[in-house]
């Protein structure tokens, strides 16, 4: 009975130990959000004292006029909107067919081709900066939507992760039944994989749309013209060289952050699932 006890008193501590960690974590986690909106609701001035305002003034409406008057606040989100969507639908349908045919398909150097691209995640993006900038010159595309579009359609992660997901996923006795009934290639990816990989294209979807929301240093390279500015590069002129208002930029950058949380709240549940399935298994 007393070792019973022990070992329920040392499980009852472990669980209280391993919740305040967690709460802990959570709070330091949620905390610079939360300063964030303080920052965004109240003046420069009061940013700017010692000790600075830790509680949310009454500021946001008027910060908020204040980004609109200086940067085409709704030009630039509706611009990373149609850039965040549209590489981040065409990063789904494109890797989860590569990582289809990697995982189930035999073809010529197949191996060789799949460490190719794991290659080009060693290579830091800068290094092909100039040379993707002379491509999107010779194609006209300076200051046009697809010069941030098109060369984020597909990345070696996604490859890798769609590939690495549909293998263990996806029986190869079912690939095999389909190919019996007549399926072709397409059809049995589009009727057999898309369906049974829900979670995984929710995990990359949430991955690539913040980070081509978020993305400054390319849009900055190419979208020369304001009228195309993303909401990253736009937001980029709030800051001014010999004034710089806090309670504005943080305004700014608070609506800017705000759909990538509501991306994430909405497809969360996929996300972790997709994280989890493999532990389950096993």
């Amino acid at each position: 009975m007393e070792g019973g006890t022990k070992v329920k008193k040392t499980q009852s501590f472990g669980k209280i130990v391993l919740y305040a960690t967690l709460i802990i974590a959570s709070l330091l986690a949620v905390f610079p959000f939360y300063w964030m909106f303080v920052m965004a609701t109240n003046p420069s001035h009061l940013i700017n004292q010692t000790p600075p305002v830790v509680i949310p003034g009454t500021e946001l409406v008027r910060n908020f006029q204040n980004v609109i008057a200086n940067v085409d606040f709704f030009g630039a989100f509706k611009n990373s909107f149609i850039v965040s969507i549209s590489v981040t639908i065409g990063t789904l349908f494109l890797c989860s067919l590569a990582g289809f045919a990697f995982a189930k398909l035999d073809f010529p150097w197949k191996k060789f081709w799949f460490a190719a691209i794991l290659v080009t995640m060693m290579v830091p993006p800068q290094l092909g900066l100039i040379p993707q900038y002379f491509i999107i010159t010779e194609l006209g595309w300076l200051s046009d939507l697809r010069a941030v579009i098109v060369p984020g359609l597909i990345n070696a992660f996604g490859i890798f992760w769609m590939r690495q997901y549909i293998k263990d996923s996806i029986p190869d006795a079912l690939i095999e039944a389909g190919k019996i009934d007549g399926c072709s290639t397409f059809r049995m990816y589009w009727n057999v994989v898309v369906p049974a990989i829900a979670p995984a294209f929710a995990t990359l979807g949430i991955i690539v749309f913040m980070n081509v929301w978020n993305d400054f240093l390319w849009p900055l390279v190419v979208l020369q013209d304001s009228a195309s500015h993303t909401l990253q590069v736009a937001l980029r002129s709030l800051n001014d060289s010999y004034v710089n208002d806090y309670g504005m930029i943080m305004s700014g950058t608070l609506w800017a952050t705000a759909p990538l949380i509501a991306i994430f709240l909405l497809f969360n549940r996929f996300f972790i699932n997709s994280l989890t399935q493999g532990a389950v298994k096993g």
